[in-house]
């Protein structure tokens, strides 16, 4: 479901980039925005909804995964739950042109897409998770394709944060994967400890959280300080310039990139990756990515080892 989402985000915001479709004019359109996030969204693209996208996808496979594992017949039953879920989903829609984030044709567009990729998912979900949990070369594979689809993103006509937001669901993708074909049959299979059992008590689930949430919270915080040291020491090794929009005061000057600027020859490295036509690389990307990453993979990984170490 995770890989799901991460697809939604990447063809999502694609597609917002490459329309450039804005959103609705404000005023006379009154936009509503209560947190610092919420003013970042607004600075997205319009069409499609994000939010209708992936309520669909969202709600969609999660109705047919309990569906099906429930092994629910019940015609009156099944009704009632495609019932609440498209009332989920019309929520979401009606709520985002409440707040003045989108116009009606956001919302629809938002909807056929989340349809169509919830119907191509439906399809090859289970191959996808054969791979990944016995396929070989899986973790290169993904890595290579995290590269590809962070260069491959298209660069909207203004500047966006949902670049930013793809990254982040880029690096958490990647650290799933990374986590889960290592550990699928040790943490993650079918007979896996189910909560309200006794195979896993209430008392040693509290345990797991007040264990797990401060060990991902860790794990998050020094992925971001590691990458933060190591990327800008790769980089300058290999002749990449670099700049850092947030993460990295001391390159987030007009002179980093000046002198980068004046860099008369392009080394190898520069040419094969293209740095030299954007001038300056962005190394935030490598760091947020790398966070996330390390996010997900203690969440698949390292929390489940730990639990097994501690026996809870």
């Amino acid at each position: 479901m995770t890989l799901l989402m991460a697809f939604c985000d990447y063809l999502g915001h694609c597609i917002k980039d490459v329309v450039s479709a804005p959103r609705p004019s404000c005023p006379p359109v009154r936009r509503i925005t209560a947190t610092k996030d919420e003013e970042d969204n607004a600075l997205e693209y319009g069409l499609p909804s994000s939010h209708t996208l992936n309520t669909v996808c969202l709600s969609g496979y999660l109705l047919y995964y309990v569906l099906s594992c429930a092994q629910i017949e019940d015609a009156c039953v099944k009704l009632a739950a495609v019932s609440l879920a498209c009332l989920l989903v019309g929520l979401i829609g009606f709520g985002r042109i409440y707040l003045g984030m989108h116009s009606l044709i956001d919302i629809i567009g938002g909807l056929a897409i989340g349809l169509v990729i919830l119907a191509m998912w439906l399809t090859v979900h289970e191959y996808i998770d054969g791979f990944i949990v016995s396929g070989q070369n899986v973790t290169s594979f993904w890595a290579a394709l995290s590269f590809l689809l962070l260069f491959a993103y298209p660069t909207p006509e203004l500047p966006t944060p949902s670049f930013e937001y793809h990254t982040a669901f880029n690096g958490v993708a990647f650290g799933i994967v990374a986590g889960l074909q290592q550990t699928y049959q040790q943490f993650h299979h079918e007979a896996v400890p189910r909560i309200f059992t006794s195979q896993l008590t209430i008392p040693a689930f509290l345990g797991r959280i007040l264990v797990g949430i401060p060990t991902i919270l860790t794990v998050k915080f020094c992925s971001k300080a590691l990458a933060k040291w190591i990327l800008p020491v790769v980089s300058n090794t290999l002749g990449i310039p670099i700049k850092s929009t947030s993460y990295i005061p001391l390159l987030n000057s007009s002179a980093t990139e000046k002198k980068s600027s004046e860099i008369k020859q392009s080394s190898y490295i520069q040419k094969m990756l293209f740095f030299s036509r954007q001038g300056v690389f962005d190394v935030d990307t490598g760091i947020r990515f790398l966070q996330y990453a390390g996010l997900a993979w203690s969440v698949v990984d390292l929390v489940p080892s730990l639990f097994a170490y501690v026996r809870l």
